[in-house]
């Protein structure tokens, strides 16, 4: 599926993270696995440093943080905003939507749109569509998009293909009119044949969490889960990855009559470096305009990855500047989009810690 929007601009980025950081080699004892082949599985990895939150932290804690820290500093006013969108597999509570806890927590306004939306590591580009597509009514002039994930509260601490790259962040995301007329180009694909690729089996109402979905149970490579945590195919993902996405931007740039040697950063959903670089070499783009380092010093947090790939490397330049951007994200659903985008220059790009503790 194909979209054209136009008079659409992200006016302002910021990531939160934890500030407790782990280190993979202080965590390698947790796994069932030869010391040195941790080691190899480090350097090929990109496995380094991960923020994971502390106790009781949810979403909603991250990102009213960061919402508070734009009001204080004068980046944000909460009368200015008409639209909340959160984007998140790691919600607060089954109901009410965590959207609806940050607007009341926050003493947003009444006459404003709060929506929750179930994605993942394509969640950064759904949830722009849907923040250009919800800017067509006249009543809004300003959305924000907060995407945010607490999945290390979901994943085995004994699971070495999961535990070792997973990240707890928040990304807050303003998007507004724009007068420039700039196609922006996208397209979103989606197939849930694929879907148990990437699942957390129990939890839900098809198989409410129990004594017995909490057993670990050991995969048969010496990783030990439960029913009640995030399972993932890692093969079955990195062929998704590199047979679906290679396509998907080649398409996105015949559609816009583009090509790579245009574009000045892929910004893309980073699972960790291997593969990262293994798709960069399939879309023929040099290293230096993918950037694959934010798993080796944040973790992979899902659909945040690719805001936070933005702030880390590309701050000082966006407050400034304006690049051409392709955007992509991929994973569960399985769900893969992407997004050719003038962006910048930004009133704000930053990254902050959020402390050990809840805020309020």
């Amino acid at each position: 599926m194909n979209f054209v929007f136009s008079h659409r601009r992200i006016s302002g980025l910021l990531a939160i993270v934890p500030a407790n950081e782990r280190s993979f080699i202080d965590e390698m004892a947790n796994f069932d696995f030869p010391v040195a082949r941790s080691l190899k599985l480090k350097q090929v990895m990109g496995y380094d440093k991960h923020r994971l939150v502390d106790g009781p932290v949810c979403a909603s804690d991250l990102a009213c943080f960061g919402m508070r820290h734009l009001f204080d500093n004068g980046l944000l006013r909460r009368e200015e905003i008409d639209a909340l969108y959160v984007v998140t597999q790691s919600p607060d509570y089954l109901m009410p939507p965590t959207s609806s806890v940050i607007q009341g927590t926050l003493g947003l306004k009444q006459d404003m749109f709060c929506m929750d939306i179930n994605q993942g590591c394509a969640g950064f580009l759904i949830g722009l569509f849907q923040a250009f597509l919800l800017l067509d009514q006249e009543a809004v002039r300003k959305v924000v998009l907060i995407n945010v994930d607490v999945m290390s509260r979901k994943v085995s601490p004994r699971d070495r293909n999961s535990y070792p790259l997973i990240g707890d962040a928040a990304a807050i995301t303003v998007i507004e009119r724009s007068a420039d007329a700039t196609p922006i180009h996208a397209n979103l694909k989606m197939d849930g044949t694929r879907r148990e690729a990437l699942m957390i089996p129990a939890g839900g109402f098809r198989l409410p969490s129990s004594p017995e979905t909490a057993v670990l149970e050991d995969d048969g490579e010496g990783n030990y889960r439960s029913k009640d945590h995030l399972r993932m195919d890692g093969t079955a993902v990195f062929n998704f990855v590199q047979v679906e996405v290679p396509k998907m931007i080649d398409d996105l740039l015949k559609a816009a009559n583009s090509s790579v040697d245009s574009v000045d950063y892929f910004l893309f959903h980073q699972p960790n470096r291997f593969m990262l670089q293994k798709l960069a070499e399939a879309v023929r783009v040099p290293f230096e305009k993918m950037p694959s380092n934010i798993v080796e010093h944040f973790g992979n947090s899902s659909g945040v990855t690719i805001p936070m790939a933005i702030v880390h490397n590309l701050r000082e330049r966006l407050v400034k500047d304006t690049i051409q951007a392709c955007l992509a994200g991929f994973g569960v659903g399985l769900t893969w989009a992407s997004m050719l985008m003038p962006l910048g220059p930004l009133e704000f790009c930053d990254l902050i810690d959020f402390g050990t503790c809840a805020d309020g």
